[in-house]
């Protein structure tokens, strides 16, 4: 589930921050004051987004930012001077003092794309185990050898023939073997 983490040095600023972003529709974990609070919850967590200052008592934004597992990114806020220093690409920055439709705005932007990247991770086929490319090379060899066709044409009619049948191409490829095998 994704998640949101506020945390800044200051209890004062991140529960004013989580309050915002919670009346205006966010779901927001309980503030953090230290980095390590930040990680111990992200690691809980399956992804989301951390809105935090630039240092804490117990480490800088950059380590922090390393710390967190992979499903999670970074939204900085911070004085423009420091934000100079963020080099990172990873790290969406915010200038302080910070507007409110800002910070909505851009957590709006970053849970968008968040939502393409996993529609886009769940839209990728899934990899092949080595049994299945075995049993579709071993299909386009029979057509290659019975049929005179070579490898490309041989893929392409399996292709062909499992759409048009609605079947996927290991389905097609366990078929021709079933065929030329029995």
């Amino acid at each position: 589930m994704y998640s949101i983490i506020v945390g800044f040095p200051k209890y004062e600023d991140a529960n004013n921050i989580k309050n915002v972003l919670v009346r205006n529709g966010f779901t927001c974990s309980e503030p953090c004051t230290l980095g390590a609070q930040i990680v111990s919850l992200a690691n809980d967590l399956d992804e989301g987004i951390v809105v935090c200052g630039y240092r804490f008592s117990d480490m800088h934004f950059s380590e922090l930012n390393n710390y967190l597992p992979k499903g999670f990114e970074m939204l900085l806020v911070a004085s423009p001077e420091k934000l100079e220093f963020c080099q990172d690409n990873n790290i969406v920055c915010l200038p302080m003092p910070i507007k409110t439709h800002d910070l909505l705005n851009t957590l709006q932007m970053m849970s968008y794309q968040y939502q393409r990247r996993k529609k886009k991770d769940k839209d990728r086929p899934k990899e092949r185990s080595e049994e299945e490319k075995a049993t579709i090379k071993k299909a386009k060899a029979i057509l290659m050898d019975r049929n005179n066709m070579t490898e490309e044409e041989a893929h392409r009619y399996l292709q062909k023939t499992s759409m048009d049948s609605g079947t996927n191409l290991v389905e097609m490829s366990e078929m021709v073997l079933k065929m030329f095998y029995s």
